[in-house]
């Protein structure tokens, strides 16, 4: 008898700390999405930039310290060159974050939903199973208990439930994590959506200041086109860089020539490098605006009525011999089309090949800026056949005259 009370006892207390299962499905909590895009996909974006910021300052400390210096005006515009490329990449940067911060917030509010789907499926399940409980009251457990026909029948009787209590108990866990889960969403996708917007203003400043240093570096040049004779050392500086430049173009192009065997070359057959616009500014030859030295003697023709965007392309197929950067050129590519023959794309924002590469005609290999000793956005180009450089409008034609 005193062995039975105590098992009875025991019962009671399970059954009070119980709900009945009431033959209703096991739940489970929703699995975790593996994410497209991670906060430390962002915190490695964050490092390149503060990268970028660092180089930017250095930057800026040279160009302080040649302020009013005529005698380094290439070497400042050079610099302002610098800052300009380092702005926009920390540009492209800031918008990848901020793609990335869309994407995360995305995925956030999604798994969000989930959550709170989940948690409302699981607290009807939580109500079903009290209600089960509130119909059946006790006899269905008694009766269970003590129709055993044996004590081992009644220990039976007991872990059955006990299961039940350890089901229950699941559920109410369930919905514990549940909560947590969708109180720590909810956190992160404040977080993002503020550093989201914090990145958006930072974009805002950027593309500010790099209309300020565009706007700087042009003035630059267009006070040495007013001032010719206080930059006379500068300007001739300027000419003797691309007497030896041209020099090395012809030099390169006859020797990849050799080497490929290719001594045969046809000349003409080029189109239009950008198809934004067919406007000249500036004449192959003599000129009468720009730099002295320049507007007496130029090597190409200067394409206006681009962006610091258009796409420039390759006005014939051949092989790349440069892909560089110098103060007078600024960025500029150079494919070579045979001994003597090649074409030049100076002031790019942007240079997509790199020498040595086989680039079919009309295919991408940079963008136009206004790098080097350039004023505004244009794209200068040159075309030189058997080591001479000649008129461009000779082949592309249907041009508009822009020049004075």
């Amino acid at each position: 008898m005193k062995t039975r009370r105590i098992f009875r006892a025991a019962v009671a207390l399970l059954f009070a700390l119980c709900v009945v299962a009431a033959d209703l499905p096991p739940l489970s909590l929703a699995p975790q999405t593996a994410s497209a895009v991670t906060q430390a996909d962002i915190d490695k974006l964050k490092k390149e930039s503060n990268a970028l910021a660092s180089k930017k300052s250095n930057v800026t400390k040279e160009l302080n310290a040649l302020k009013k210096d005529k005698a380094n005006t290439l070497k400042r515009k050079s610099l302002l060159d610098q800052q300009i490329v380092l702005i926009s990449d920390e540009i492209a940067v800031t918008e990848q974050q901020i793609a990335q911060y869309e994407a995360l917030i995305e995925q956030t509010e999604n798994e969000l939903n989930e959550a709170q789907a989940q948690e409302a499926e699981q607290y009807q399940l939580f109500c079903k199973r009290v209600r089960a409980m509130e119909e059946r009251g006790t006899v269905s457990y008694w009766s269970v208990l003590f129709q055993a026909a044996s004590f081992e029948e009644m220990l039976g009787a007991l872990d059955f439930i006990s299961e039940v209590m350890e089901a229950d108990q699941r559920v109410i866990d369930d919905l514990r994590v549940l909560q947590e889960q969708i109180a720590a969403k909810q956190a992160t996708l404040e977080d993002s959506l503020a550093e989201q917007q914090s990145a958006k203003e930072q974009l805002a400043a950027k593309n500010s200041e790099l209309r300020d240093q565009r706007t700087e570096a042009t003035s630059l040049i267009k006070e040495m086109e007013e001032n010719e004779a206080d930059y006379r050392e500068v300007l001739a500086e300027i000419e003797a860089e691309e007497e030896k430049t041209q020099k090395e173009i012809v030099r390169l192009s006859k020797e990849l020539a050799a080497q490929q065997g290719n001594t045969k070359v046809t000349y003409g057959g080029y189109i239009w490098p950008v198809t934004t616009s067919k406007r000249v500014t500036s004449p192959f030859g003599r000129r009468n605006t720009g730099i002295k030295g320049a507007s007496t003697n130029h090597r190409g023709i200067d394409i206006g009525g681009v962006f610091y965007s258009s796409t420039v392309y390759a006005a014939k197929a051949g092989t790349v011999i440069i892909s560089s950067s110098n103060s007078v050129r600024g960025q500029y590519i150079v494919v070579s089309h045979g001994s003597g023959n090649t074409t030049t794309y100076q002031h790019l924002s942007k240079r997509s090949v790199s020498v040595g590469a086989v680039v079919k005609q009309g295919q991408a290999i940079g963008v136009t800026g206004s790098s080097g000793v350039g004023s505004g956005p244009h794209l200068h180009f040159e075309i030189t056949e058997n080591g001479q450089l000649v008129d461009p409008l000779k082949y592309l034609t249907d041009y508009v005259k822009a020049w004075r």
